[in-house]
């Protein structure tokens, strides 16, 4: 299995600084690229600039799961360095969260199954009927927003169906797979549609976080970069292709107040 340290560090050759610059550029690259993507040696793609137009939808937010919530927000708080806070309870889902925020509208979450709560008579979302008791916690999903889910999601079906979800006053749309799992084992995005004027971020505390870029790892990254694209998020998750029957996974880089750090990487 190639470590995420192998492949963060030589399939981005000679640009150490890919981490936190917004423009990187390749020089002496003889390869063809899109104007706005830049195309490196092993096919993984990095915006070369700002976009222009308006996207179809946009990075949201990242989920961590775990088989439990004081489980969960330990990992994430060991590996980041900054305390979470506490969220609430998906009453239809039997789920409960903790967050942090990375942005004005971005932040990341922690979400577990509640042992308070009663089954939903369905299965729970983000895969965790699925996870043992025992299971480490991942960075297993990604969400993204849009203003209209019903366009957006009409061209991706396999990303699920659209489902109204509730958390105290929050109110959105959100797509769910009938089974509860995560499309493209949770490569491909999950669509929200907020209900609030207010994004919830906003009414998170400032602990001086920020994603600076998300990577994903898959055997057929190419068909999840055409979901992608269909979206107008192919700038939002840097895509990498693994081996045939290697698991996918996630890796974020976060900017905290001790420094750049990094959560996420292959199953173990």
């Amino acid at each position: 299995m190639v470590s995420v340290e192998h492949a963060l560090r030589t399939k981005l050759v000679l640009y150490p600084e890919w981490v936190v610059s917004p423009t990187v550029q390749v020089m002496n690259s003889t390869r063809q690229y899109r104007p706005g993507r830049l195309l490196l040696d092993n096919d993984a793609v990095i915006p070369s600039g700002p976009k222009t137009d308006m996207r179809v939808c946009q990075l949201d937010h990242i989920s961590v799961t775990a088989p439990s919530l004081d489980v969960g927000v330990a990992w994430v708080e060991a590996a980041l360095g900054v305390p979470l806070q506490a969220g609430g309870e998906h009453p239809r889902m039997g789920t409960h969260n903790a967050l942090l925020r990375l942005g004005d509208s971005l932040y990341l979450e922690v979400i577990a199954v509640d042992p308070a709560a009663p089954a939903p008579g369905r299965p729970r979302w983000f895969g965790l009927d699925r996870m043992a008791s025992d299971a480490s916690p991942r960075l297993a999903a990604w969400v993204a927003r849009t203003d209209d889910i019903r366009t957006a999601a009409a061209g991706a079906e396999f990303l699920g169906q659209i489902e109204p979800m509730s958390r105290a006053e929050l109110k959105w749309l959100i797509t769910i797979r009938p089974d509860g799992s995560l499309p493209a084992q949770g490569l491909a995005p999950t669509l929200i549609e907020w209900q609030t004027e207010q994004h919830p971020a906003a009414l998170l505390e400032d602990r001086g976080c920020a994603l600076v870029r998300l990577d994903g790892f898959h055997p057929d990254s190419g068909r999840i970069l055409r979901t992608l694209e269909s979206l107008d998020l192919e700038e939002a998750v840097i895509l990498h292709p693994l081996p045939p029957g290697e698991r996918p996974y996630l890796v974020a880089q976060i900017k905290t107040p001790s420094g750049l750090r990094t959560l996420g990487g292959p199953h173990r």
